[in-house]
């Protein structure tokens, strides 16, 4: 007699509210979508406010429910109160936190700390203070945490001066790690997604143009193991995963998604 193994019920966020950082484009814009269609309840979080409400309404037409847009500058201590604030003020809960905006910020060691505080505090300490004020309330819904991460916490980038950026990521990491074992006495998972290449703005933002990034893409298409890269969705369908109740004896990971990249 065949067995039927009930599998969509574990996707499901019916009225959980998901917390997204850096949700304006790129990797937070896709992970915003991909909540929606199962039927979460997303905070979008970023500076460009016009980026937000343009996701916002894709997230909408989705499942037909609404949003909440929180523009803030997360180097603010005041606009990271305000992102958990503001949420609460709404939903009265939170389900999920996905630590996602960061930069890139190139810097060698010859230029001084400048490039590793301004990495640190972007990248690292919005994280940390997000997620301690998020801890309550995750502990409360039994929920968990995700934190966007990348292989360059395991590696170097060739041929780039991104220490300062290499550091935050490793920090990041040792975050998800402490964090994890702090907090599973209450429930609360923690776990980090490590994206490889991937295509998004994220190198026109280290001051690389558009002629130079598709260059690079290519470059890297051709060097890759799989020979593509990464594109935003699928980083944000890991993160779906690692959130939703399919993932619930992980905690304190790092999952690597980057096209065979951490192999060269």
């Amino acid at each position: 007699m065949p067995v039927h193994i009930e599998t969509s019920r574990a996707m499901d966020f019916d009225n959980k509210v998901v917390i997204i950082t850096g949700a304006s484009a790129g990797i937070g814009a896709e992970t915003a979508i991909a909540f929606a269609k199962h039927s979460a309840k997303v905070v979008l979080v970023g500076r460009n406010e016009e980026a937000l409400n343009t996701n916002a309404s894709k997230c909408e037409e989705v499942k037909g429910i609404q949003p909440l847009i929180v523009k803030a500058e997360l180097t603010n201590d005041e606009d990271v109160k305000r992102v958990i604030s503001t949420t609460i003020e709404k939903f009265g809960r939170i389900d999920v936190l996905v630590n996602n905006a960061g930069v890139g910020i190139c810097g060698s060691i010859r230029e001084g700390i400048e490039p590793f505080d301004r990495a640190i505090n972007t990248n690292v300490r919005p994280a940390y203070l997000l997620t301690s004020l998020a801890t309550p309330y995750l502990v409360q819904s039994k929920g968990n945490i995700v934190n966007v991460s990348s292989i360059a916490a395991f590696k170097p980038i060739k041929d780039v001066d991104f220490l300062p950026y290499c550091m935050s990521k490793a920090a990041l990491d040792q975050f998800t790690r402490c964090l994890a074992l702090e907090l599973g006495k209450d429930g609360v998972r923690v776990n980090s997604v490590n994206p490889g290449g991937t295509k998004t703005n994220f190198v026109e933002a280290c001051g690389i143009s558009k002629d130079e990034k598709e260059e690079l893409f290519k470059v890297r298409e051709q060097s890759f193991p799989l020979r593509k890269m990464a594109k935003s969705e699928e980083v944000a369908d890991l993160i779906l995963y690692l959130a939703s109740d399919r993932a619930s004896s992980i905690t304190g990971s790092t999952f690597v998604i980057d096209n065979g990249e951490m192999l060269l």
